[in-house]
This record gives C-alpha cells, sequence and structure tokens, in this order.
C-alpha cells in the first residue's frame, strides 16, 4: 500500500511535482524514478512538499540524488512549502541550507536568476 501520492505538472518553465502523504524508504525508490524521469526531460524541477506530512531520511537522500543529476543536466531540484515534520527534519539535517528551499510555490518565479533560500 502506497503512503504517498504525487502529482506533476508544468508551472513556468519548471516541472512540479507535488507530494502528498507521508513519504519513505517503502516509497521512496517509486519516487526517485518519477522524479528521475522529470530530471531526464526537464532539469528543472520543483518538488512541492505542502501536502507531505512526514519524509524519512532515506527519502531525502534521494532528493539529494535527484537534484545532484539536474545540476548535472544545467538545471536544479528546488523545494516548496515544507511544512511541519517535514520542515522539522530539513532544518535538523541541515539541508534547509543545501536545498533552494522557499516558503511557497510561487516564490521561483518572482527572484530573478533563479531561487534562494527564503528561510
Amino acid at each position: 500500500m502506497a503512503s504517498v501520492g504525487l502529482s506533476t505538472r508544468e508551472y513556468g518553465g519548471y516541472v512540479v511535482i507535488a507530494l502528498h502523504g507521508e513519504l519513505d524508504i517503502v516509497d521512496a525508490s517509486s519516487v526517485m524514478a518519477v522524479l528521475a524521469a522529470a530530471a531526464a526531460g526537464n532539469p528543472r524541477i520543483i518538488v512541492d512538499l505542502a501536502a507531505l506530512e512526514f519524509i524519512d531520511c532515506c527519502a531525502l537522500g534521494v532528493l539529494g540524488r535527484v537534484r545532484e543529476q539536474a545540476r548535472q543536466s544545467g538545471g536544479d531540484l528546488l523545494l516548496a512549502a515544507p511544512y511541519g515534520p517535514v520542515r522539522r527534519l530539513l532544518d535538523l539535517t541541515g539541508l534547509i541550507g543545501v536545498f533552494s528551499v522557499h516558503a511557497s510555490l510561487d516564490q521561483p518565479e518572482q527572484t530573478a536568476g533563479g531561487w534562494r533560500s527564503t528561510y
């Protein structure tokens, strides 16, 4: 039984992948496959975390690996709207300063030259 759901759409030249539910080791490989396929098609990715209630360290590793893949192709993987436990884990691991993280999905379009962390 999958505990995470996702949807994909285009937004301002980015592929937006919205995650919802709980993302852990059980679903990390299937989410990585979707993210990696998206990065292969368009290396400019936003992962919308607004509806994600939980993420574990294994899943954070997936985001990091796909971010590296996107960067090698001239793009980036950006994070939008982490709240609650998701935001807390990003803080605790120090990844809040590694990823480009924003409070909402609309912020990347407002920042010329790419995203910078707003946290």
